[in-house]
């Protein structure tokens, strides 16, 4: 059973990062094209024409935001919100002597993307319009609202048991719920802090301040092997995501605690059943028996 509806979380944006990647790097926008006025925000003015003509430099990710640096020396922001989703279908392009034809009632924008790759169509779709778009001066990226402030990756060189332990100094609330404080991490999400906490055997009710040391240790690697295991695994099927090529992936089939209230803990020699509860307005999925504080 899934408990609501969950946005993206990091493994499902990297994933669709990197089905994007070999497609829009070194790119050239051509026939652009926008079927509304806005999505969670409005689009930036002059969206359109900012970004057709421009070659996509790299394509990138922060927390749960693609970024994608262009020549013009803007950079095009994409969150997902709930449902947004990217796809490439090149069956589509033709020769586009118009702009990119609109797919659907709930593709917002469409593109065409001319570069090593070939000629892709790509669209952004979003039916219930929670993800936006952005276009930031490149060198004003990191102290743009959206990113300044933000903790280190939990995949990159910055994240460690070092750094959790400073975050962490005094700090009375949950480890779960600090886990999800995007100043201290960027870019864990729900599922997959109940899914390392469950992998540390460290209860999410414990306080994020008495967490020692050595467990510390443990929490960061299992934090760094859960995200790697989803990316490889394609990301997580919640309902509405799909990845950058209509995919879906298939990671939820793994999930040790999420989602499992009340059935049998899949620790070895334990004899616990997997509970829920709710910290922060988020469920929490973890076993009292083999998760200690």
């Amino acid at each position: 059973m899934v408990y609501g509806r969950s946005m993206p979380e990091l493994p499902e944006v990297e994933t669709v990062r990197r089905g994007l990647e070999p497609i829009l790097t070194g790119a050239r926008l051509t026939h652009v094209r926008q079927n509304r006025p806005d999505l969670r925000f409005p689009f930036p003015p002059d969206f359109v024409s900012r970004l057709e003509g421009a070659t996509v430099r790299r394509v990138d990710r922060r927390a749960k935001y693609l970024l994608m640096p262009l020549s013009t020396d803007e950079t095009w922001v994409a969150h997902l919100g709930m449902t947004g989703r990217f796809t490439l279908d090149g069956r589509q392009l033709g020769e586009f002597e118009e702009p990119a034809p609109i797919a659907g009632k709930h593709e917002h924008v469409s593109l065409c993307a001319e570069g090593p790759a070939g000629r892709t169509r790509v669209g952004f779709a979003d039916a219930r319009r929670f993800g936006f778009m952005g276009l930031i001066p490149t060198d004003q990226v990191e102290a743009h609202p959206w990113f300044a402030g933000l903790g280190p990756e939990p995949l990159g060189n910055a994240f460690s048991a070092a750094h959790l332990g400073e975050a962490f100094r005094g700090r009375k609330s949950s480890i779960k719920v600090s886990l999800l404080d995007q100043r201290i991490v960027a870019g864990l999400g729900n599922i997959y802090v109940c899914e390392a906490l469950f992998r540390a055997g460290i209860s999410p009710l414990t306080a994020a301040g008495k967490v020692s040391r050595p467990r510390l240790e443990r929490l960061t690697g299992q934090i760094r092997d859960v995200l790697n295991d989803a990316i490889t695994a394609g990301g997580s099927t919640l309902r509405d995501f799909a990845n950058a090529d209509g995919g879906q992936g298939y990671f939820q089939h793994s999930f040790d605690a999420y989602g499992r209230e009340g059935d049998p803990c899949r620790t070895p020699g334990c004899t616990g059943v997997i509970r829920r509860t709710v910290q922060g307005g988020r469920s929490t999925f973890w076993c009292p028996t083999c998760q200690k504080r």
